[in-house]
């Protein structure tokens, strides 16, 4: 079945096809069909190869299928083919299974849209660049598949082009990815000149000819596209905007697509990250206060969907923190458990739009848990599930987190202390907007209240998927408790081995019976301490939902008289710390002088000068010059008489000189 790897890729690419080229023809129900089926299929095929992997030994488990040669010119040599390893077959999982359901959801969500089926044109699309980003075998193609997922989030997220604000949107994306992208440029030119190769595994076999300063340029160069692609500061301002296309789109880009494609590429590049401590610190102190001060943000946001978008960004500083400090299964862990309650948020999102008439702020919802239960009840879940409670999937992961920023050889305690605050915050703003929405007193205005339903099955049953891989999706990181052997970490091991994962297994389960195993040795004050701190974060995490439930739910007057007490704070906070301004005077608005400023100095002066001033010339002289072109015989017999004459002067004068 590893042969087949490139059926994954192809589905999408045919369902691209049909429903871009016949969609219009064949009408809304084949394209309804064609669309989440051309994933599905991806999706089947991804489980077939995954379970043949998994019969492999691990030394076995790297297979690499070529397609055709791509560029050969002179010593450059590249190829469109396809990796089968670890990493590339669980994220094709993640990718191909979060948007198969995202793409069925779609099907009720867009179904009165004019624009269905260009809608699943462009889905298909997406997932299929991708695809070819997570299981190309080289940089190149990769950077094929870098450069598809932003054209496609640029025509998604623009997709509504009537509005203003959704266009402006796209183009925001689009042009602050490709700051980003020419890093990323940058330092594949960088590792071609010194290895020689872009394929992965000649050039992370030919790493060790890299010196500690170009592995460390590379890595940082290769972070700048990863802060672009996955929103990381200063490139997040993209990402909240965003939220101006169609919501199963936001659900794409935040939960299977796009941003989560900076992460894979930091856990592939591991060997060089290894090599480059520095770029490694970078990463993880970028990711560390990205998680922060996104998470500050979400405090006074009132829209629903851009709430969302701000705890994926803090979500992302969190998985870059873990491959900053080595951890990269861990990394490749969250953004996996994350996948199932973003993508379940904010389809459930979706799911409250849909029943408030497209309604986002929440601050003009309340007690909507009776009208539309199951998305009340599925929503709850991805709640809890993203404040890292107990049991539920992001707990395992952002646990396994904490543990190692503080206790890795490139973590610090300070690390830990950000992270484990950010933690407690996330819980605050998304309990926050958890009991804005379905708790307390409705606010729904009255000409909408007599609409609000329960969505259909189609939007419904996706949400339920969801909030059960949301519930369970933690636990394949979870040892057995006697084996003490972490399921992800070993299955990704022969990828990103190299890294400073935890020989231990992890700090709920396996660590306890490790401690009690230890009779108080050193091996039992690890565990403890391990096992401390988790129950530090969760501590936190219950401190954060409980301050919501007091300002929200006890006392919902309250927080509007202490956004009126320290009024500058709240204003400072709830206009994002003013940074979308801050770029529009530095970069924005000054790009744009200089681009006036040659337009009028140069090209109208210089250029335009330049070419119109040899116009006049020739103009001018051509004006003298038909002067002489009268049409009358004698003048012309005179000319050739005159120019007889001076010709014989000339000769005679030559004579006597």
């Amino acid at each position: 079945m590893l042969e087949y790897v490139w059926l994954i890729p192809l589905f999408p690419f045919i369902g691209f096809l049909i429903n871009g080229l016949l969609g219009r023809r064949v009408g809304k129900g084949v394209v309804g069909i064609v669309g989440p089926a051309a994933i599905g299929l991806s999706f089947l095929t991804s489980i077939l190869i995954f379970f043949e992997l998994i019969h492999k030994p691990p030394a076995e488990r790297v297979f690499e299928k070529v397609i055709f040669d791509w560029i050969v010119s002179g010593s450059f040599q590249t190829v469109i083919g396809y990796q089968i390893d670890p990493l590339s077959i669980l994220m094709a999982l993640v990718v191909t299974g979060v948007s198969f359901f995202i793409h069925i959801y779609s099907v009720g969500y867009m179904h009165d849209d004019p624009g269905f089926t260009r809608f699943f044109t462009y889905l298909n699309l997406f997932v299929f660049m991708m695809l070819n980003l997570i299981l190309a075998n080289n940089f190149l193609l990769m950077f094929v598949g870098w450069e598809g997922v932003g054209l496609c989030s640029y025509l998604l997220i623009g997709f509504w082009y009537e509005k203003d604000s959704a266009a402006n949107a796209g183009k925001k994306a689009f042009i602050v990815n490709r700051v980003g992208d020419f890093g990323f440029i940058l330092g594949m030119f960088l590792l071609f000149t010194h290895v020689g190769t872009l394929d992965f595994t000649d050039a992370f076999a030919n790493a060790a000819k890299l010196d500690t300063t170009t592995a460390t340029a590379i890595a940082l160069l290769f972070f700048v596209g990863a802060c672009g692609k996955s929103a990381q500061i200063p490139l997040y301002v993209w990402l909240p905007d965003a939220m101006e296309g169609p919501t199963p789109v936001s659900s794409l880009i935040h939960a299977a697509t796009m941003v989560t494609a900076g992460v894979y590429m930091v856990a592939r590049c591991s060997v060089i990250y290894n090599m480059a401590p520095i770029a490694m610190a970078v990463v993880a102190i970028v990711g560390c206060g990205t998680a922060i001060f996104t998470a500050s943000i979400g405090f006074c946001q009132y829209d629903i969907k851009k709430i969302l978008a701000y705890s994926t960004i803090s979500q992302l500083g969190y998985m870059f923190l873990a491959v900053g400090v080595g951890a990269y299964a861990a990394g490749i862990f969250h953004l996996m458990t994350h996948a199932f309650f973003k993508g379940l948020l904010f389809l459930g999102a979706g799911s409250v739009m849909h029943a408030m008439s497209g309604e986002l702020d929440i601050r003009k919802m309340g007690a909507l848990r009776t009208k539309i239960p199951i998305t009340f009840g599925t929503f709850f879940i991805a709640t809890l599930a993203i404040a890292g409670i107990p049991g539920l999937s992001g707990f395992f992961s952002k646990d396994e987190i904490l543990w190692m920023a503080f206790s890795s050889g490139r973590g610090h305690f300070l690390l830990w202390v950000v992270a484990a605050v950010a933690a407690g915050m996330t819980a605050f703003y998304m309990f926050r907007a958890l009991f804005m929405t379905f708790f307390g007193e409705s606010r729904v205005d009255h000409h909408v209240a007599h609409h609000v339903h329960e969505s259909p099955k189609v939007m419904t049953v996706p949400l339920m998927v969801l909030a059960f891989l949301s519930i369970v999706g933690g636990y394949v990181g979870v040892p057995h408790v006697l084996g003490g052997a972490n399921h992800i970490h070993e299955f990704l091991a022969p990828v990103v081995g190299g890294g400073a994962e935890p020989a231990k297994a992890h700090a709920a389960f396996s660590l306890i019976s490790e401690a009690w195993a230890a009779g108080g040795g050193a091996g039992g004050h690890s565990a403890t301490l391990e096992v401390f701190l988790m129950a530090v974060s969760v501590i936190i995490a219950l401190i954060g939902i409980g301050i919501a439930y007091f300002l929200y739910l006890k006392n919902p007057a309250l927080p509007k008289m202490l956004a009126e007490k320290w009024k500058g704070l709240y204003q400072l906070v709830s206009n994002k710390y003013y940074v979308d301004e801050l770029y529009q005077f530095l970069f924005v608005n000054s790009l744009k002088k200089l681009g006036m400023g040659l337009w009028k100095g140069f090209d109208e002066l210089v250029i335009d000068g330049t070419v119109n001033g040899i116009a006049y010339l020739v103009g001018g002289l051509s004006g003298v010059m038909r002067k002489m072109q009268t049409g009358l015989v004698q003048n012309y017999a005179f000319s050739i008489v005159l120019g007889g004459l001076i010709l014989v002067i000339y000769y005679i004068m030559r004579g006597f000189f």
